[in-house]
């Protein structure tokens, strides 16, 4: 694949730091008795996505004959069923996520009937559902009700398992009490916890960990070798293991956007109403940096929380905070609003 090529999990052939992870899926493989079920459950951020379509791959490229010798779960990338996921085309595999708003599907489609080209920029203008809803889960019978290409394996991945509303879990827990043969569901989770009792005690667990710095260094350089080796110190140590991070860092220039919020918030009351406005402003219309804002304030948070000379009212801050970017993922709020609200409380503690 060229460097150049964006990479998702659909494409991706190269992980590392999760070989224990692999280990585990492939001993059950050797077993014979493959579990029809799995969460891939740790940080966001580390790869298990890009596991999911590792072990579909695997799994639908057609079983080995002997299994002993098989030592990993990579498929080389000019096979018929590496390119089949990589752009979306093979039969016997469904991904379950959260589909577009209706207004936004409905673009998508007319786009498709008139034969026009959707870009990427228009792509990401595109706002989808803050769950994965009851009648998508329903898709998944239907894809299961079809016999497979071959009689070979049918995979579904859900990415995330944490996106499904209470109904969807329900009607997911249905198929997992009974799924039909060969077939493995891969559920994506980055907070198992939050998943349904009877959804984690009928999947096998895949635990996966977060990256070693090394790692993530090493992943920068390969994704964003423009990085200062200054700028790759700073992304590792912000992200925590996690690549998935440290690449959104790098891409939304997080050390700018920090840089500004530390402007207004260690300003205290001084700081400038129009720099305030427009910092709120860039950050409410954009979801990612929108999203990269709440993990920046935590920062904050955690950074003053032992220095402040009020303690409690920053704790306050804190959760006012998260109830607020909660909120904000669930119900169409003002988020321009909250966000100059917020910020202006933090500076009064601070």
């Amino acid at each position: 694949m060229s460097e150049n090529s964006v990479i998702t999990p659909q494409n991706n052939n190269y992980i590392v730091g999760q070989a224990e992870a692999e280990n585990i899926f492939l001993q059950a493989w050797r077993s014979g008795n493959l579990h029809h079920a799995w969460i891939l459950h740790g940080p966001k951020g580390i790869g298990k996505a890009t596991m999911a379509y590792r072990i579909a791959r695997f799994l639908l490229n057609g079983e080995a004959k002997n299994k002993n010798e098989v030592k990993s779960l990579q498929i080389a990338e000019n096979t018929t069923i590496f390119q089949q996921i990589a752009n979306g085309s093979a039969l016997d595999l469904m991904v379950l996520e959260r589909d577009y708003i209706e207004t936004d599907r409905k673009k998508i489609l007319n786009a498709i009937k008139k034969g026009e080209v959707i870009t990427e920029d228009e792509l990401s203008g595109l706002r989808k559902s803050a769950f994965i809803r009851v009648d998508d889960v329903r898709k998944v019978n239907e894809f299961l009700s079809k016999t497979s290409f071959n009689d070979g394996w049918r995979v579904v991945i859900v990415d995330s398992a944490d996106d499904m509303n209470k109904n969807a879990a329900n009607a997911l827990l249905k198929i997992l009490e009974e799924p039909p043969a060969k077939t493995i569901l891969l559920l994506v989770s980055h907070n198992i916890g939050t998943l349904l009792p009877t959804i984690r005690s009928r999947c096998a667990k895949l635990p996966m960990k977060a990256l070693q710095n090394q790692d993530v260094a090493g992943l920068l350089r390969r994704y964003r070798s423009e990085l200062s080796e200054a700028t790759i110190a700073k992304l590792v140590e912000m992200s925590n293991g996690s690549i998935g991070k440290a690449i959104l860092y790098a891409d939304l220039q997080a050390f700018t956007i920090y840089d500004e919020l530390c402007e207004i918030l260690y300003a205290k009351q001084k700081f400038k109403t129009s720099q305030l406005l427009d910092f709120c402003t860039k950050m409410a219309t954009d979801s990612d940096k929108f999203s990269l804002l709440e993990e920046l304030l935590m920062k904050v948070f955690k950074e003053n929380m032992s220095s402040c000379q009020d303690v409690e009212a920053l704790y306050q801050c804190k959760v006012e905070a998260e109830k607020m970017f909660t909120d904000c993922a669930t119900v169409n709020m003002d988020k321009r609003m909250m966000l100059i609200t917020l910020l202006s409380d933090i500076c009064k503690v601070l």
